[in-house]
């Protein structure tokens, strides 16, 4: 069989949901479906969902696609599964949930995180920074919204649930084990613990210092293997559930950072992607391993052991639209495709109105977990339209604030940089993509098909790490679904909006954290 009749089965677990594809080896996503999951948030800043619940859409969903898509089982050669990180699922053995997953947004561990690591030094203690940013590049945050605040929290208040667990897994590694039945993990899907020393990526270990320093147990942390290996085949009962041949190889797990890259074609050196989904980011293959602590940007271990890719996080970009139209619009709740209409019948600036999108605090450009989103300079000639545009807007601000401390870490030279790559959810909108060109004064080129970027991502690192497919191929495997030029007209009143945009937050910094700290 040539590449357009083999199949990877691809999984992208979002926060919102696991989307399950199927994708060619010459990268057409053939089908794919996303099913719904719900976050149960509760006190003292708990979040949490059900692994279980995870799998058990992916069986649904893959036997749904095999008869739906006229994909055969034997047609499916590899499993590659990509999604939130930074998550932590508690397993047993057999690779069962011995409790729900603690998603990246709980706080439960902070009071241990704080004990471990909080000090005066842009909120850490100055010893514990130096170690950690010299082996690795970040450090596990006091807020405790990481896989080591997770297994902190989990050791010292469910021991019923810690007596039970043999691993400790982000959400990407406990899928491919339920595929396999093998605990594996890779440098890339542990980038969120921290706990590897970066400076020599061949080095397949923990580092001791580290581990010790968060006070975990470093029995219950998961091997690791090279990212872009193959961990092993579909378990046999596992292929007979799903309908897929005990043949297909299943590849390491891979953030939803590093399947964009992949995604979206912009793989090598300094060549930038922008994600538009529920949280947003702006990322791009380095060479070698930098920090900047003072924005929150880092690099991780990269596509593979000879490279790295640039971390940062905006924590509500398409979340700041949901929220939008679950809370100020009657119900039925208009679909996205009608607010966007809406918005563009708004001339650009939102007839003055800013939003900040910091509706669950922010990591990048400003670490500010108690900050908040608003509206400013509100009317009583404020419509829903204007406010609807000004979400789209108030993201794409936060785009370019970041975007100029990018182009710092990165070495891009100041108004020089290339088109930027544009995927995800949000990047389906023509008007959001546009927004995004005009305020950050950069041409965007929004890859086919945006919303299945990351599952096409998926499925393409499979082809290379099982070699049916060489890296320089990939440009020709992604096209371009439109580009976006700068509106030179629209330039003037989104330079003078986006200047107010970083005084909102210094002049309600401190509001923010009397009221939420």
């Amino acid at each position: 069989m040539n590449r357009a009749e083999r199949f990877i089965l691809a999984v992208d677990l979002g926060t919102g949901g696991p989307k399950v594809g199927f994708v060619s080896l010459d990268g057409h996503v053939v089908w794919s479906d996303h099913v719904d999951v719900q976050t149960n948030y509760g006190e003292g800043g708990a979040a949490t969902q059900d692994a279980e619940a995870w799998w058990t859409i992916i069986v649904d969903a893959t036997r749904r696609g095999l008869a739906a898509s006229g994909v055969t089982g034997e047609q499916v050669v590899g499993v590659s599964v990509t999604g939130q990180w930074a998550s932590t699922v508690p397993v047993d053995a057999d690779g069962r949930p011995t409790g729900p997953c603690v998603m990246w947004m709980d706080t439960r561990g902070a009071p241990y995180s704080a004990k471990a690591f909080a000090g005066p030094v842009q909120g850490y203690r100055a010893r514990a920074l130096a170690t950690w940013i010299r082996r690795t590049g970040g450090m596990p945050t006091p807020s405790g919204d990481d896989g080591v605040g997770h297994m902190l929290y989990l050791q010292h208040d469910e021991p019923a649930i810690n007596a039970a667990t043999r691993w400790f897994l982000e959400p990407v590694d406990y899928l491919s084990m339920r595929f396999t039945g093998r605990a594996a993990a890779s440098r890339a899907s542990m980038s969120g613990m921290w706990l590897t020393d970066n400076r020599n990526l061949a080095v397949l270990d923990y580092d001791d210092t580290l581990v010790r320093l968060a006070g975990i147990d470093r029995a219950k942390l998961p091997p690791l293997v090279p990212t872009g290996s193959i961990i092993a085949r579909v378990a046999p009962a596992v292929a007979a559930e799903l309908g897929i041949s005990p043949d297909a190889q299943v590849v390491t797990g891979t953030p939803d950072l590093h399947s964009a890259a992949v995604g979206s074609g912009a793989i090598r050196e300094r060549e930038l992607h922008m994600t538009i989904s529920t949280t947003s980011w702006i990322s791009c293959p380095l060479a070698r391993k930098k920090t900047d602590v003072f924005h929150q940007m880092a690099t991780v271990p990269g596509l593979d052991s000879s490279n790295y890719l640039l971390i940062n996080n905006q924590d509500t970009a398409g979340r700041s639209l949901q929220w939008l139209r679950d809370t100020v619009f009657d119900r039925p709740a208009p679909d996205y495709e009608a607010l966007t209409t809406l918005a563009a019948a708004v001339p650009p600036g939102s007839n003055g109105i800013i939003f900040t999108p910091w509706l669950k605090g922010e990591h990048s450009p400003i670490d500010d977990r108690n900050a908040r989103g608003g509206f400013h300079n509100l009317s009583l000639a404020t419509t829903r339209a204007d406010m609807v545009r000004a979400v789209l807007e108030g993201v794409a601000y936060n785009s370019r604030w970041l975007l100029h401390h990018v182009d710092k870490f990165a070495g891009i030279r100041a108004g020089g940089g290339g088109p930027i790559r544009i995927i995800g959810g949000g990047a389906q909108s023509d008007l959001w993509c546009q927004i995004m060109a005009d305020v950050c004064n950069r041409t965007m080129e929004r890859v086919a098909d945006p919303f299945n970027a990351q599952l096409r991502g998926a499925a393409l690192f499979a082809g290379l790490a099982m070699g049916e497919l060489d890296r320089t191929e990939l440009s020709d495997l992604i096209p371009i679904g439109g580009t976006f030029a700068p509106t030179a007209a629209h330039r003037a009143v989104y330079d003078r909006l986006f200047a107010e945009f970083p005084r909102c937050y210094n002049a309600g910094k401190g509001m923010f954290a009397r009221l939420n700290g």
